[in-house]
Parts: C-alpha cells; sequence; structure tokens
C-alpha cells in the first residue's frame, strides 16, 4: 500500500529539548512511513523565538489561522533561570499566551483512558473535560515593581480624552502590581464554544470562577454565561438530556474529587491551565491528556499539554536513557491529521490517525509502558521501556 497523501499542510510548530527530540522520533517513525506528510514548519525552539523577537511565533499562530489545522510541540516559556541557561536577549513572554492570543478561542483538555491503567482518583470512572479560556487575564497581564511612597491608580482615558481615575493601593512599601483584561466578544466566543462542545458530546458543563471576590472581573464572566445559555442554548440542552451549572472554583474543586468524572468543566485562562494539569494527574499523567485549542473561526491547534521533561533532556543529552511518555505528543499528532482529513476529506488520513491511537493503547494494555505509568498498569506481564523503544513498540502494532 502507497503513502496516504495530503492536499492541504499541517502547520507545524517544532519546540524545547526533551519533547523535541521524541516529536523528531514520532514523525520519523511513526509518520513519515505511512503518510506524505505536508507541513508548514516553523522553528519555535527558544532561541530562535529570541532571535526573531518572537515574530517566528506571530507567523505561525497567522499560519494556523490560514491552514486551519496546527500540531504544536512543547516549549519554554523563559523566566530569569532559563534567560541564562539560554544566554537569552530577553526574558520573552509565554509563546502559548502569543498564540492564543492571536487565535482566541478555547481549549479542550480531555483525559486518554486505557483500560490498564488506573486512576489516582479511583472514583474517576469517565473522563473529565477542561475547557479552558484561551484569551486574555494574565497570560497578556501587565506588572510592575512599585517603589515606596507611590500611588497606583486605574487610569481610563476615553476617546474624547476624559479621565476616570481610582486608587488602586498607596504604598508605603516596596511592592508589585499586575493588571490583566479580557473582552466581552472573546468571553462569548468562550461560553458559546463550550455549549456547542457540551451538546455535541451530550455532556453535562459546570463553569467556575471567584464572582464573590472578583465582583467585576470574575462577575463578568458570570453573566456573559448565564445569559447565553438563558437566552439560547437552555432549550438544546433540556433536549439533549444535560445540565449547564455555574459554580465557585473552590467549590468545584471539591465537586470534581468526589464525582465519577462525565463532566466538561470551563474554566477561566489560568484557572483551566492548573486544573487541566490536576485532571491530567487524577487520571495518571500529564502524557495521558490530549489538548485543542478551537478558534472562533474554525482554527484548530493541537498539542502536547505538558512541559519540555528538561529533566529528561540533560539526562539524555549525557547518553543516559530516559522513559519519557511519549502518547500526548502521538496524540498532538493523531488530532491534527484526523481533523485535516475532515476538512479535506480525506478518509484514509482519518483512519489512520485512528489507527495509530489504538496502536499506542493496544501497547500499553499489553504491558509495555513508559516508567511513569509502571506501578499504576494493571497488566499482569508489564514492563517500562524507553520513549524511543516505546514508539517502535508501537510501530509494530499500527495495522493500516
Amino acid at each position: 500500500m502507497g503513502k496516504i497523501r495530503m492536499t492541504n499542510p499541517i502547520v507545524e510548530l517544532d519546540g524545547d529539548e526533551m519533547t523535541r527530540i521524541i516529536w523528531k522520533w514520532v514523525k520519523e517513525i511513526l509518520i513519515e512511513p505511512y503518510v506524505e506528510l505536508k507541513t508548514e514548519y516553523y522553528d519555535l525552539h527558544i532561541k530562535n523565538r529570541d532571535n526573531t523577537k518572537e515574530q517566528v511565533t506571530i507567523d505561525a499562530a497567522n499560519a494556523i489561522k490560514k491552514h486551519r489545522v496546527g500540531v504544536k510541540c512543547s516549549t519554554i516559556t523563559a523566566n530569569e533561570d532559563r534567560k541564562k541557561e539560554y544566554d537569552l536577549k530577553v526574558v520573552g513572554i509565554s509563546p502559548n499566551g502569543i498564540i492564543r492570543k492571536i487565535l482566541d478561542g478555547t481549549v479542550f483538555r480531555k483525559p486518554i483512558t486505557i483500560s490498564t491503567i488506573v486512576p489516582y482518583v479511583p472514583g474517576w470512572k469517565r473522563p473529565i473535560t477542561v475547557a479552558r479560556h484561551a484569551y486574555g487575564d494574565v497570560y497578556s497581564s501587565t506588572g510592575a515593581i512599585i517603589e515606596p511612597n507611590t500611588k497606583a491608580e486605574l487610569v481610563l482615558t476615553d476617546s474624547s480624552g476624559k479621565e476616570e481615575r481610582k486608587t488602586i493601593f498607596e504604598f508605603e512599601e516596596r511592592g508589585v502590581l499586575l493588571a490583566e483584561y479580557n473582552l466581552d466578544s472573546s468571553i462569548k466566543d468562550f461560553a458559546n464554544s463550550c455549549f456547542r462542545y457540551a451538546l455535541s458530546e451530550k455532556t453535562d458543563l459546570m463553569f467556575a470562577t471567584k464572582d464573590t471576590i472578583s465582583k467585576i472581573y470574575d462577575n463578568r464572566f458570570k453573566e456573559i454565561f448565564e445569559e447565553m445559555y438563558l437566552n439560547e442554548f437552555e432549550h438544546l440542552f433540556k433536549e439533549a438530556g444535560i445540565d449547564f451549572t455555574y459554580t465557585l472554583i473552590d467549590d468545584a474543586v471539591a465537586k470534581i474529587m468526589k464525582s465519577s468524572g462525565g463532566i466538561i468543566w470551563a474554566c477561566k485562562n489560568y484557572d483551566g491551565d492548573v486544573m487541566s494539569d490536576m485532571v491530567a494527574a487524577g487520571f495518571g499523567s500529564l502524557a495521558l491528556m490530549t489538548s485543542v485549542l478551537i478558534s472562533p473561526d474554525g482554527a484548530y491547534e493541537y498539542e502536547a499539554a505538558h512541559g519540555t521533561v528538561k529533566n529528561h533532556y540533560y539526562r539524555y543529552l549525557k547518553g543516559e536513557k530516559t522513559s519519557t511518555n511519549p502518547t500526548a505528543i502521538i496524540y498532538a499528532w493523531t488530532g491534527a491529521l484526523r481533523k485535516r482529513g475532515e476538512l479535506d476529506d480525506n478518509a484514509n488520513l482519518m483512519k489512520f490517525a485512528d489507527a495509530l491511537e489504538e496502536a499506542v493503547v493496544q501497547t500499553i494494555e499489553s504491558g509495555v509502558m513508559t516508567r511513569d505509568l509502571f506501578d499504576m498498569s494493571t497488566s499482569t506481564n508489564k514492563t517500562w521501556v524507553t520513549a524511543e523503544e516505546l514508539v517502535f513498540e508501537i510501530d509494530k502494532n499500527l495495522k493500516i
């Protein structure tokens, strides 16, 4: 059988450290022997982002808007330590923040469930999907160091030049300040995506924030969700036999921990970042989580929802064997390939994506896995292998 042909490209965003190494293995061993892979490539290695002043990140995001499907490797978000480590010109900002600001939309993160991997939270029997707003808030914030005896003010200037001033705090000692924002249009797109996703999955939806404390900012999110639900979606939810609820974020955490799963949990940007990692860890591993950003205009960006695995990378550079789980990276590629196939009416590409995911599950269920899953696995005859060895084992089970 010849290689599967593609009509349009996937935008490929390469990344950093150990995930960059695994990214190459996945492409060369699991995809390129079977698919005539067409990608528009952007190198988001931290040094290239620094050298281009993040222009490469901006170009990549705009390419996803153009081609409608992208797949992203994990990338470093620099801090002062990383600046020294990689000899960067500037600390820079989150590449994910840049991409999400351009694409807007909602990130949906869902655990990859495997029958032989028992969740750390034993009550979780069905997947919990975290729907994370992908625009604004702390990821687009402005911060400042405030010197003693300084009054910090919020100054609002309208188009006529009229000013409104509100005192934030009068600093008698040195401190810090953070200003963040969001837009009604983006919040509405977020809410609309969550409601439509819940209907497509026929799954209950819960939105959680902290409007009792953030009485203006968080309450605006609550108002928009409730207005949209009552005006557009309540009857559709009733017809589908599903529910929408709002609750405080701290109450939501308690409910989630005691639930059996089977819910979509909508969160603001940073809340969703934290809670999706909690859900992923509860189900077994950060590497057992799918992640897709869906923009309001129908662009899709698939990624592995975990870090660059720095410690494994430096061990790998020393020639040591590392057992890094490649599952989320593989599923980022299968998600992008399946969506490309769906948009281009390419059934063979969609079937290949399904077959590759089935091979991953079959391999792990057979007892071959990376170290992070070993203690959790109920397989009777199990062994743990390196990331590269697992990729080769998956290839043995790939049936197309």
